[in-house]
């Protein structure tokens, strides 16, 4: 049974102090791709391959930590896994700052992936048991749109912080934001759990699920390194495809599982989830490749391709904000299926029309506008459907599980940007992302059709009084 404790806070101030922490955590994830340059000309001694581990090692050990950690949050209390996230990811991002060298920057970004695993599943299962059923759907949305939009101005931010000062700052200005979103949620937030009369945490599983998702993404973003062919990229893949699939022997019918994979018995959940994946796979190679595109072939500033790439995530938070109330009525599947095909037809116009000559307003302008409608239609409805019809006793776990694969999804998307802009170059190279992104779209169309989240109709007419 899930329990709740009093707190003084309402629903809309659960979401403000849960949205700082998770707003900061996606805008961490993206905001490296700015920093890279910053970092190599800091160290100049280090490889460009070994500061990539700046990233990378966030990336898995992020993606591997997702589930358990909403595991943990669901049995030990979603309050207290918050607040320790948010401390430890406040504290690393100081640290980060601090670092004299590549090697002890890798280790206390560990430490910020940490802390990240264990906010992010933990701060929408807060947020849904703060609110009503018939307001989730709008909540729901707003978070998914924070995380996306953050996650996209990421790569503008850096620019822009690192142009005014310098790459620590990239890291330094998380501290007084995490501070008080941590100061206040202690304060104010409700504690939830599901403690299943008292079931002891599945040690096994949790270590299967960390070493296979570990595996997979350590493969992905070597991938570019080692190869897409090669035995090492195979070996480590398989490798954690073998021990996803041991631990699926493992959990089936277990009690108190570390994944409760009953959950993918429902049919909107699975394929919100095939849904979050394909559509991260071209939404994170999108945004790679468009600071690639602006830097090296119109020949942007950093802070000027920040600022193109802006308009595009400020489309979002309105758009879901409109989706997010409209889908308590009638469901997330329209938004999903228009946003999918939006965002295909964004990639077909810049496709069909960008060239190597700079055309703003003639040419990038239509196609980040449309892109962006899309990804604010998707991204939080796919979060919102992942959800919709979870039990509160699986709010932690299923959203984590949604997170993981959207992280999975985000990790693969690099390595095929990487791959596709390397493939050819200049516009060529972009052209293939376009490609990309169009079959993005239309896949992400067409895995929304089976999502059924529209409430039942209870009544067909009001009564009337006489």
């Amino acid at each position: 049974m899930d329990q709740t404790s009093a707190t003084s806070a309402g629903p809309w101030r659960t979401f403000g102090l849960t949205g700082i922490a998770v707003f900061l955590v996606s805008l961490d994830a993206t905001i490296g791709f700015a920093a890279f340059p910053a970092l190599r000309d800091s160290f100049p001694a280090a490889s460009a391959a070994y500061i990539s581990w700046v990233l990378n090692a966030y990336t898995i050990v992020y993606a591997a930590l997702l589930v358990p950690a909403g595991r943990l949050a669901d049995l030990l209390g979603r309050k207290r896994l918050f607040l320790a996230g948010v401390s430890l990811f406040t504290a690393a991002s100081a640290l980060c700052g601090l670092a004299p060298n590549v090697e002890t920057l890798i280790g206390f970004r560990i430490l910020q992936a940490v802390g990240a695993a264990l906010l992010t599943p933990t701060s929408l299962a807060l947020i849904l048991q703060a609110f009503p059923v018939h307001k989730r759907a709008i909540a729901v949305s707003l978070w998914g749109a924070l995380g996306a939009l953050a996650a996209a101005l990421g790569p503008s931010a850096g620019a822009a912080i690192i142009e005014a000062a310098d790459w620590r700052w990239a890291f330094y200005v998380n501290v007084p934001f995490g501070v008080y979103a941590a100061v206040r949620a202690a304060r104010l937030l409700a504690e939830s759990s599901n403690p299943e009369q008292g079931a002891a945490l599945d040690v096994p599983g949790v270590l299967l699920v960390i070493a296979s998702v570990s595996l997979v993404t350590l493969g992905i973003v070597q991938s570019d390194a080692w190869g897409w062919a090669s035995a090492a990229t195979a070996w480590t893949v398989g490798g954690g495809i073998a021990l996803a699939l041991a631990f699926v022997r493992w959990a089936w019918k277990r009690p108190g599982a570390a994944i409760d994979l009953s959950l993918f018995r429902d049919t909107t959940y699975r394929f919100a989830n095939l849904g979050t994946l394909t559509f991260s796979i071209a939404f994170t190679a999108m945004f790679l490749s468009y600071f690639v595109f602006l830097r090296g072939v119109w020949h942007y500033s950093l802070s000027l391709a920040g600022l193109a790439i802006t308009p595009g995530p400020l489309m979002v938070i309105p758009v879901a904000v409109v989706c997010g109330r409209l889908a308590g009525r009638v469901g997330h599947r329209p938004f999903l299926v228009l946003g999918g095909l939006l965002y295909a037809a964004a990639g077909a116009w810049l496709y069909f029309r960008i060239g190597a000559e700079p055309q703003f307003l003639a040419v990038w302008l239509p196609g980040l506008l449309i892109g962006g409608a899309g990804v604010g239609m998707v991204l939080p409805s796919l979060a919102g459907a992942a959800v919709a019809k979870l039990p509160a006793a699986r709010f932690g776990i299923g959203s984590a599980v949604n997170m993981a694969v959207r992280q999975l999804g985000a990790t693969l998307g690099v390595a095929f940007a990487v791959s596709l802009l390397a493939s050819a170059p200049g516009v060529a190279g972009f052209h293939h992302i376009n490609l990309l992104l169009i079959a993005g779209g239309l896949a992400t169309a067409l895995l929304s059709l089976p999502v059924a989240t529209a409430p039942a109709r209870a009544v067909a007419a009001t009564p009337t009084t006489a």
